[in-house]
């Protein structure tokens, strides 16, 4: 079954310029849909996704087989961020937190984690779920602004939440791929419907008076103010040992957390 958008322009769910229509490709191995570029702001977006319902019959997609290895190396990176450019004591929260991998490794490292997903059952990080009267230093949100079907609106849910926001995409090569040429399209799965570019990302941080750091596909939107070749350094040394170090130094939590749901269960 083939759905085509009935003319080649609509606006940008960025910016609201005018994108237009840039290719076409079959995803989930039936629907043949238009993908549109935005030449104002950077953005591909794909048209109007009314393939969503079938491509979350399952939250987490078949062909993640990364889902794991991510989440190890992102606690990494985020603990050695966590630990030195914020208040580490404080609470964090984990935005569209899956099935709660997350929020349980960096509750492990020592941080105070929650966990908020209206789509996904927390399986992992039971106990520690976010209510709206908790104070949030900083949000994570990984792998999740592609799945955005409408940006700005989730962002700001967000801003609400924490000033600072940490996630994860795949930024847009300067040179659009073909559909066949970037895995990052999901076109198995369908559930990949934005896609940022750099010039995108500075787009979003001027909209809302927030400074950008980013590096591979490791982006902080944040009111605090720092040289960028700090959030580089971090990164690049967290896999080098700093990560382990930053673990070694804060209290892990996971003993701490069985006996406070042990106490929670006996009341």
């Amino acid at each position: 079954m083939d759905k085509k958008i009935k003319n080649n322009e609509m606006n940008c769910r960025i910016c609201n310029s005018e994108c237009k229509k840039k290719f076409e490709a079959e995803i989930l191995n039936k629907y043949n849909i238009s993908y549109l570029y935005c030449k104002n702001c950077g953005f591909l977006q794909t048209e109007k996704p009314f393939w969503l319902k079938e491509s979350y019959e399952e939250s987490m997609n078949l062909s993640d087989t990364g889902i794991l290895l991510r989440n190890m190396r992102l606690a990494k990176i985020s603990s050695v961020i966590l630990y030195f450019l914020f208040r580490k004591n404080k609470k964090f929260l984990d935005y569209a937190g899956g099935y709660g991998i997350f929020t349980r490794l960096m509750r492990d490292v020592g941080f105070d984690f929650y966990w908020k997903d209206p789509y996904t059952k927390n399986i992992l990080a039971r106990g520690f779920e976010y209510d709206e009267s908790m104070k949030i230093e900083l949000l994570t949100s990984f792998e999740s602004f592609e799945h955005f079907a409408n940006p700005l609106e989730d962002i700001e849910k967000m801003l609400k939440i924490s000033k600072n926001i940490l996630f994860t995409t795949d930024l847009l090569p300067a040179i659009v791929p073909k559909p066949e040429k970037w895995w990052y399209y999901g076109l198995e799965h369908g559930q990949h419907i934005s896609f940022y570019s750099r010039k995108t990302l500075k787009f979003i941080a001027k909209k809302y008076n927030f400074h950008l750091y980013s590096f591979g596909n490791t982006h902080l939107l944040s009111e605090k103010k720092f040289p960028v070749f700090i959030f580089y350094g971090l990164i690049f040394l967290s896999d080098k040992g700093l990560g382990y170090m930053v673990r070694k130094i804060m209290k892990g939590g996971a003993m701490d957390d069985m006996r406070l749901l042990i106490a929670r269960n006996k009341r």
